[in-house]
């Protein structure tokens, strides 16, 4: 195509040569469109199968670790029903306990320190007492 001088041309001449111009630009537009427009389902159409897989993997149910039920070491004096096992986040009424200067060892509930063994994991016994109080003889 060779260069044209657009002052040189008349307005009719400008006209047609932009009526051209636009026709080209629509047919190629639409062609692009068209082939984006497959592109987009095809990956609509992968992206389904990958969010169905991901959808059936979330929604199977997932079997959640036994833990031991863990005893409350601290007690609030002031409200017998609020404690705190010592894990987690320090409840309100602890923090501001400590805030104020008292100790967490004035909140131990002493109990808890008493049944350490009985929490024991299963398979680990302990022999009774008075096994452990006999000592063995050396007599033959």
């Amino acid at each position: 195509m060779k260069k044209q001088s657009f002052q040189s041309m008349t307005v009719d001449e400008l006209w047609r040569l932009y009526e051209e111009l636009s026709q080209v630009l629509s047919v190629r537009l639409a062609s692009e469109k068209r082939q984006l427009e497959k592109r987009l389902t095809q990956l609509q159409r992968e992206n389904k199968t990958r969010v169905s897989e991901v959808l059936r993997a979330a929604s199977a149910p997932k079997q959640r670790r036994q833990y031991p039920e863990v005893l409350p070491k601290y007690r609030n004096p002031d409200e017998s029903s609020e404690t705190w096992s010592g894990r987690g986040k320090t409840p309100r009424w602890l923090t501001a306990a400590l805030t104020t200067g008292r100790t967490i060892e004035e909140f131990a509930i002493r109990d808890v320190e008493a049944n350490k063994g009985a929490t024991r994991r299963r398979g680990t016994q302990r022999p009774p007492a008075s096994v452990l109080s006999e000592s063995p003889s050396n007599d033959p």
